[in-house]
């Protein structure tokens, strides 16, 4: 590192420079009266003084849509003295998480088309990460947290399940690096996650510590092996698992293990970029550990970014506290910062020939680019997504008045299922009386009408479990006994419609989409009703 690089942080305070590891979590919405989560977010004043006067590396925003997002990122970064790293969730494009940007299906629908054609998948991939890239960029993100690097080869994984790649090493690593290949073309960070592998387990780690009881010559051939491709192609940001594994360490889980951080992913596996812990928040942690407590043994691990620290302050004082009496060596500090101004050097301005003080205050605004977002040509990508890992059986409905069930849990929260969703609407054009029953707030729902039932569940983060409930799986029983059934369309989980297939006739018109999208909806019930036309529409589109 050259020492005119140095003084952009020695200028700052000790409290200053470790405030550069925090990364804490905001609304992407504009004003305080949006925040929905208040417990996890600051209000505008608390805020900027963490932003103007702590100096905080970086924020990670959720919620609102694109445009305002956009702006919201202007904002950060005018009250930033040193430019922000603005990280975002968006494993599944910049839709998923900010309203009118694209939103493609999870990652695991690369998967099913890879099982058929590889060649194809690998490019999807490649284009869902350059688009992701694009979108992000565009409204101000600098730092993708995905992909998801994950083995899915747990079928009752509550957390990972659908978000994974694939279900073996080999299709994730080919995928995941196609992924990085497309990101990678345009100036913003990837992130390879859960270190060193989230797949394997039937535990949340936003609800409780997960463990995982395989030895090291087990992970070696299977959960590091997309990490390791991962690294080799030049990833610049590895997130940490809350996971406990014995045969790596018996006394911390992995965000908090010198071992893992240190041993495995430094020295082992010859990682030279960011690490980054997963939210510190998550109850894995913060169920065990105080606020402070949890940081400072992240960082004294290894982490470089401690992500969503429950109380950043605290974090900050722990740690200065640790480095003042001499528990941890300041010049650990500076290897993290040093990190950190390379990370921010590629993707927030600075040029590489302009390590001066004060350097990247000469640099001109964050550039906004709203035309660059929700192109046509982006939804198609994901219609082909969609419509090429979607699987279906049967003859087309036929047109009959009945009851066009959709069911879930959380649907009242499901800004997919709109008024004008298709899966509300499609079947109304044929006759079908819509009916909605979200399974955590209704009472079950009794049919005396032949029913098409539109099933949305996927493994999620919260959800506790990837499962089906009983009380869904029993109406669906007994509408099939009393041959009630018109058709069945399961949106997001592979693993309950491979149940439910091999319990339909071949005749009945059922089709799995691994999206919950409208988007989703439009090609998955044109399908089911033989819509080719509509299908085609550019309503359908985006």
């Amino acid at each position: 590192m050259s020492d005119r690089f140095l003084p952009d942080w020695q200028r700052l305070s000790l409290e200053q420079q470790i405030a550069q590891l925090l990364v804490v979590r905001t609304s992407g919405a504009y004003f305080d009266s949006q925040i929905a989560y208040p417990q996890y977010e600051a209000p505008r004043d608390r805020l900027q003084h963490w932003i103007s006067e702590l100096v905080v590396g970086g924020v990670i925003l959720l919620g609102g849509n694109a445009a305002e997002v956009a702006l919201r990122c202007q904002q950060l970064q005018e009250w930033a003295t040193i430019p922000l790293l603005i990280a975002a969730d968006i494993e599944e494009g910049v839709g998923q998480r900010f309203a009118g940007a694209v939103q493609f299906p999870p990652p695991l629908a690369l998967s099913a088309i890879a099982s058929q054609d590889p060649d194809r998948a690998q490019q999807l991939a490649r284009s869902f990460g350059e688009i992701t890239a694009a979108e992000a960029i565009a409204i101000g993100l600098n730092w993708i947290l995905a992909p998801i690097v994950d083995i899915n080869n747990n079928p009752a994984n509550p957390v990972i399940n659908v978000r994974a790649f694939g279900e073996d090493p080999e299709t994730v690593s080919q995928l995941t690096t196609a992924f990085i290949a497309g990101a990678q073309q345009f100036p913003v960070l990837t992130t390879a996650k859960h270190f060193p592998g989230h797949g394997d387990t039937a535990t949340d780690s936003h609800l409780e510590l997960p463990i995982i009881p395989h030895d090291r010559s087990r992970l070696d051939a299977v959960e590091l092996q997309p990490f390791r491709q991962a690294i080799a192609a030049g990833v610049d940001a590895v997130m940490t698992a809350h996971l406990s594994i014995p045969a790596l360490d018996p006394d911390y889980p992995a965000t908090l293990s010198p071992a893992v951080l240190q041993g495995l992913l430094r020295r082992d596996l010859g990682f030279e970029g960011l690490i980054v812990t997963d939210a510190l928040v998550m109850q894995a942690i913060a169920a065990h550990y105080g606020p402070g407590e949890a940081a400072r043994l992240a960082f004294e691990a290894g982490a470089d970014i401690l992500l969503m620290p429950a109380d950043p302050e605290a974090a900050i004082q722990e740690i200065a506290e640790a480095i003042c009496e001499g528990q941890i060596r300041y010049d650990r500090l500076e290897e993290s910062l040093a990190r950190i101004w390379r990370a921010k050097q590629k993707v927030c301005g600075a040029r590489p020939a302009s390590f001066l003080p004060h350097a990247w205050e000469q640099e001109p605004a964050i550039a906004i680019d709203l035309e660059a977002v929700s192109q046509l040509k982006y939804w198609a990508i994901a219609a082909e997504i969609l419509t090429a890992s979607q699987e279906h059986q049967g003859q087309p409905l036929a047109l009959q008045s009945g009851i066009n069930l959709i069911v879930g849990d959380r649907l009242w929260q499901a800004p997919y299922l709109s008024g004008a969703a298709p899966a509300r609407q499609l079947p109304s054009d044929h006759s079908l009386q819509v009916q909605i029953w979200d399974t955590e707030t209704g009472t079950t729902p009794i049919l005396t009408q032949p029913t098409l039932v539109q099933w949305f569940i996927r493994g999620n983060p919260f959800r506790g479990s990837a499962g089906a409930k009983q009380v869904v799986e029993t109406l669906l029983q007994q509408l099939l006994d009393q041959d009630q059934l018109l058709g069945l369309v399961i949106y997001g989980s592979p693993y309950i419609w491979r149940q439910w297939r091999s319990r339909l006739s071949t005749e009945l018109p059922a089709i799995f989409s691994f999206g919950q999208t409208t988007q989703a909806q439009a090609i998955a019930l044109n399908v089911i009703f033989q819509s080719t036309d509509a299908l085609k529409s550019e309503e359908f589109t985006t």
